[in-house]
């Protein structure tokens, strides 16, 4: 039995590069990211599209544009997943990341960084991307009967949104 299962990949808020004695991984958002994370969630809430779950990188720019959009769409904190192999981990990692959600969830943001992320959306769309800008998303829509299913599935719609898109 084939259900639709939606899949928005999207990269965190642009970066702060104002601290040079903290590590990559704890770089906060700079206050563009931070307004860019708010005016794509609220595109996507002004949509519909609301995710039952959210999956981040633990890295503090990924996770915060995670929580932004958590708050703008009224998700409980105990829907944002936080999975260490998102940080520096290859569109392979991410792969067998998403064909482990639990099948009772049928639309999915994932958070985290580039390269990974455009490499990790090129392996789905129809028409490639150069690049996922910061605050940028892939959406994808499956017919999936599981996500088990989903690295090996062509998306039945997609899109490519981001900030300066407008």
């Amino acid at each position: 039995m084939e259900n639709q299962k939606q899949l928005h990949i999207i990269r965190h808020g642009k970066s702060s590069w104002d601290f040079d004695e903290i590590s990559d991984i704890d770089r906060p958002l700079s206050p563009r990211g931070v307004n860019n994370a708010y005016m794509m969630a609220r595109r996507l809430k002004d949509n519909g599209i609301i995710p039952d779950l959210i999956i981040s990188s633990p890295a503090n720019r990924a996770l915060y544009t995670a929580v932004i959009f958590a708050r703008v769409m009224e998700i409980p904190w105990n829907k944002i997943d936080i999975n260490e192999n998102i940080y520096m981990g290859y569109s392979e990692d991410i792969l067998r990341i998403l064909e482990k959600i639990d099948n009772k969830y049928s639309s999915v943001f994932i958070f985290g960084h580039n390269p990974t992320f455009t490499v990790l959306a090129n392996h789905f769309l129809a028409e490639q991307v150069d690049n996922i800008p910061t605050a940028g998303m892939v959406g994808l829509t499956f017919s999936l009967s599981g996500w088990n299913e989903v690295a090996k599935t062509r998306p039945d719609s997609e899109y490519f949104d981001y900030p300066k898109k407008g």
